[in-house]
């Protein structure tokens, strides 16, 4: 019985952004190897180790070379293992999700040398099927069905006439046993039949139905956070983070190492100080996009808890907020192909939230929900 679970789709999503997370890091780190001896790489290095926090590392140019290198094959050996256990977790293998989880961590570290974003997406897939109904497929156990609802009001033909009224004058009825038939009032074709006569016409009392709530309880299974909805939420808080964490990064470099980020722009434009800029402007201008970048990622992980709690408004305003970021970072992808990789992630992020689960989640009367 076990054997035939059907796969929930958090598990079949994960698995596959492992996966394919994993060769784009295998594929980044061969083109970072390639590239170590260049004599660009070398004078980046040079700089870098010449001035903090690169100075206290006390490393020389062929030694930070060493490391990348190192760090770079052991992404590389990391992401390998992570892509073949990904494909063993689609065969419900709770040894491969246990491996992909160890495997993950290392792979998170040392993917730092060639951008770290795939690695953070291999981390959060390994998160993602540790969680329900994830957990749940893994151990065998089948999904909560909703439990039998219980009936609801009795319907018109079945509902006993009340009491006949009593007024002070009404004699009381005879005893048990004495063969006097009561004179209460007769029963009246089109009112039902009065709760001292049965309806069959025999002696014994009518039964009492048994009290029913009202309104029926809603089903578990109609107040269950669709699988959709939490792979939107993962993907969001994922993102936010490492833009947010790569963009400090790169403030505490222009703050510590200001000649790395002058000496990029000599690169792609060594006329850019006889356009009339400053480096002074400049500075001023990677810091407000540092924070306003900043900003924008705390307010989609502020979104993305609002939506994992089933706010309206915060779906539309999340869904706004990854296809904009989706068409941004594609148009800046011209000059940059790595930022590829975090366009593909908003705007998968906002295809989940758009699919018809999640609109008829959002759209149903809210209750208790369950993870």
């Amino acid at each position: 019985m076990t054997d035939t679970l059907p796969r929930p789709r958090q598990v079949t999503m994960a698995a596959w952004i492992a996966v394919g997370a994993s060769v784009l890091v295998v594929l980044t780190v061969f083109d970072t190897v390639a590239g170590l001896h260049t004599l660009e790489t070398r004078r980046t290095i040079e700089q870098f180790l010449a001035e903090p926090p690169g100075v206290d590392l006390g490393l020389d140019v062929d030694g930070a070379i060493a490391v990348v290198r190192v760090l770079a094959m052991v992404a590389a050996g990391c992401a390998t293992a992570a892509a073949v256990l990904g494909f063993h977790v689609l065969k419900r293998s709770k040894g491969a999700r246990l491996a992909l989880t160890i495997v993950a961590v290392p792979l998170f570290f040392a993917g730092m040398v060639v951008g770290g974003f795939l690695s953070s997406l291999v981390a959060a897939s390994a998160l993602v099927l540790w969680l329900e109904p994830s957990r749940d497929w893994f151990n065998g156990v089948r999904a909560r069905t909703a439990p039998v609802p219980e009936p609801g009001p009795p319907a018109p033909e079945q509902r006993q006439a009340p009491p006949p009224y009593l007024s002070p004058h009404t004699p009381p009825p005879p005893p048990a046993g004495s063969g006097v038939v009561s004179p209460g009032p007769r029963a009246h074709e089109g009112f039902g039949t009065p709760q001292h006569r049965p309806v069959d016409g025999s002696t014994a009392p009518a039964a009492a139905s048994a009290p029913v709530p009202w309104p029926p309880p809603v089903p578990r299974e109609q107040e269950r956070r669709p699988g959709a909805v939490v792979a939107a939420c993962v993907l969001t808080w994922t993102l936010a983070t490492l833009v947010a964490g790569l963009m400090l990064l790169t403030a505490a470099v222009v703050a510590a190492a200001p000649d790395l980020l002058f000496n990029e722009l000599d690169k792609q434009n060594p006329d850019w100080q006889a356009q009339g800029v400053s480096r002074a402007g400049v500075e001023v201008a990677t810091y407000v996009v540092v924070a306003l970048t900043c900003l924008w990622a705390a307010t989609a992980a502020v979104l993305g808890v609002l939506v994992w709690r089933r706010v309206v408004w915060a779906r539309t305003a999340l869904l706004a907020s990854a296809a904009t970021a989706g068409l941004v970072c594609l148009v800046a992808a011209i000059g940059s192909f790595v930022l590829v990789v975090p366009a593909v992630g908003c705007l998968l992020t906002a295809s989940l939230l758009i699919r018809t689960e999640v609109r008829a989640w959002f759209a149903r009367p809210r209750g208790p929900m369950h993870p």
